[in-house]
């Protein structure tokens, strides 16, 4: 089980909103804070980062930003360039907008910029080590640059079946930014989940916990599958990923019971059973426990879209 494809799919509650922007300096665009966590890639050209707070940051092409709060932030050809808002229009969910040009006489940029609609509700502990603005380079890992480039490449022109490729690569480019990020973090020799997924110990356990989270686990069986005994393992879960196996595995159950109840039409007494219950009471206090709402209220509830 992959556990960071995973997680995310457990918190995802729409599709990507992207806007594809070609520019020619001078340019400046700030982009205003929006629901989900946003991302801006330079495929081509080259610009500045402009956080709300800080220095300005030069990108090169394949660079990537990724807001995990989709706060306010501006891009520019360069950091004195006055700044205008970007309002592409309606985002159209899983598609890409029409062209947004700034004509002048000077370098020739290429950007694509969106939104990624997560669940606020029960955002997975991953994302918490997430800075609110994470800068990866392109030669931080060839898999972000080469995803980039494909972009860069399909916008280039109109070809058959342009649409589709640039949603599914623009949704990859999550599972890759979150990836470099992590291998990234991994190197550092800090607690936290980027740790977690990179040890082969506690990563194997937590695809244990996430492929058969029915199953009836134990502290020490889950230790002995990765080779350790019932203390170690549970000293080293603890310390990377911030709690206990057992509470993790609970957390993950009703999550994903969450996701059943809203995704699903399966009776009360199914959804139980999939996330390791075998009374339906049970489930139910667990659930209310957790949620603070009965799991029949809690399906008919609208869900909570807004980003993390």
């Amino acid at each position: 089980m992959d556990v960071l494809t995973d997680a995310l799919a457990a918190m995802r509650a729409g599709q990507t909103r992207s806007a594809r922007t070609e520019v020619h300096a001078p340019w400046g665009l700030r982009f205003p804070a929006v629901g989900g966590t946003t991302f801006h890639a330079l495929l081509s050209g080259r610009c500045w980062l402009l956080p709300p707070d800080g220095e300005p940051v030069p990108m090169a092409p394949g660079d990537v930003t990724l807001l995990r709060n989709g706060s306010t932030v501006a891009l520019a050809d360069d950091p004195v360039t006055p700044l205008r808002d970007f309002r592409p229009g309606d985002w159209e969910p899983g598609q890409v907008i029409g062209r947004v040009d700034i004509d002048g006489r000077g370098e020739r940029a290429l950007l694509i910029c969106g939104a990624y609609q997560l669940g606020r509700s029960r955002p997975h502990p991953l994302l918490a080590g997430l800075p609110d603005l994470l800068h990866l380079r392109a030669d931080e890992g060839p898999e972000l640059a080469a995803t980039v480039t494909l972009l860069g490449t399909e916008l280039e022109h109109a070809r058959p079946g342009q649409d589709g490729v640039v949603a599914a690569l623009v949704d990859a480019m999550l599972l890759v930014i979150l990836r470099t990020w992590i291998e990234r973090e991994s190197r550092a020799p800090t607690p936290g989940w980027p740790g977690a997924l990179t040890d082969p110990a506690i990563s194997g356990a937590l695809a244990d916990l996430h492929a058969d989270p029915a199953r009836q686990w134990t502290v020490a069986e889950l230790g002995d599958r990765v080779g350790l005994s019932r203390s170690a393992f549970a000293q080293r879960f603890t310390a990377l990923v911030g709690e206990p196996p057992l509470t993790y595995l609970t957390w993950w159950r009703m999550t994903t019971a969450g996701r059943l109840l809203r995704e699903s039409d399966a009776p009360l007494s199914a959804v139980a059973l999939r996330v390791g219950y075998s009374s339906e009471f049970a489930f139910a206090k667990a659930f209310k426990r957790e949620f603070g709402i009965a799991p029949g209220r809690y399906r008919r509830q609208p869900a909570l879209a807004s980003a993390v």
